[in-house]
């Protein structure tokens, strides 16, 4: 599905991507993990469209999309979330889903004074997709909450419903347990794990919590210093001296070895 090779991004003199080649094969949910500062973010930026590379190459499919920008990769089903949420607060839970899907009926003059039917039409159909999302994520009960007064794991289903609301093909995943308690990180999971295997959605993540890592991730890529450093299942990257040795430099031992 994507293919990163031998990506640059350089901030002066500060290599934040140093050469880093990965593989996200369709229909999986890759791991990106790694110490902070090892460039996990940068390359999903990259990959993403939100920076440009210094060098390097992605493709999707085969297609290069090497520096498009996101609003282009949105319509080929490129999407990404972030690790802090960004609803739109004022805004209902179903609102902002149903306005997720572009060139709308309602979004032009014309249609506005002259084919108010079609805009209805066109309304009415996504109430009911935002409502199908909403049941499917389990959080209908708040369909009429104002996104703004939702919790941090509720916020991040609702990420994952705005993915859901367009023909998305791949998803980028940037710390999705940030900020979520373990109850509603399960919930979470349940709903990519559903999402991977009743839809196809093809998954990648930076995540810090190797639990959950583990749970929903094949493979796992470890990314230090800008740099791939290893590639394998959970059990694999647990047991390699050299990821252990990454993260005992920046004392977070535990986090590979529990």
């Amino acid at each position: 599905m994507i293919v990163a090779e031998n990506v640059h991004k350089h901030f002066g003199g500060f290599h934040a991507v140093d050469g880093a080649s990965i593989s996200i094969a369709e229909g999986s949910i890759t791991g990106l993990i790694g110490p902070n500062g090892a460039g996990k973010t940068t390359l999903f930026n990259v990959i993403a469209g939100v920076l440009q590379p210094t060098s390097g190459k992605v493709t999707m499919a085969g297609e290069d999309i090497t520096g498009l920008p996101p609003h282009t990769l949105f319509h080929k089903g490129l999407l990404r979330t972030f690790q802090i949420a960004h609803e739109f607060g004022s805004m209902t839970v179903r609102e902002n889903l149903m306005m997720v899907p572009p060139a709308q009926a309602g979004e032009t003059l014309w249609n506005a004074w002259f084919n108010r039917s079609r805009i209805a039409q066109e309304e009415a159909a996504l109430l009911r997709k935002a409502d199908e999302v909403l049941e499917f994520l389990t959080i209908d009960h708040l369909k009429d909450e104002r996104a703004g007064n939702l919790s941090g794991g509720q916020k991040k289903l609702l990420e994952l419903g705005r993915t859901m609301m367009v023909e998305a093909k791949i998803v980028f995943l940037d710390e999705v347990g940030a900020g979520v308690n373990r109850t509603l990180l399960n919930t979470v999971g349940d709903a990519i794990l559903r999402l991977n295997r009743e839809r196809g959605y093809t998954f990648c993540m930076i995540e810090h919590d190797m639990d959950f890592i583990g749970r929903l991730c094949d493979p796992v890529i470890v990314m230090a210093e800008g740099k791939v450093l290893a590639e394998g299942s959970i059990e694999e990257i647990k047991a390699n001296e050299q990821v252990i040795e990454a993260y005992l430099g920046t004392g977070l031992k535990n986090k590979v070895t529990a």
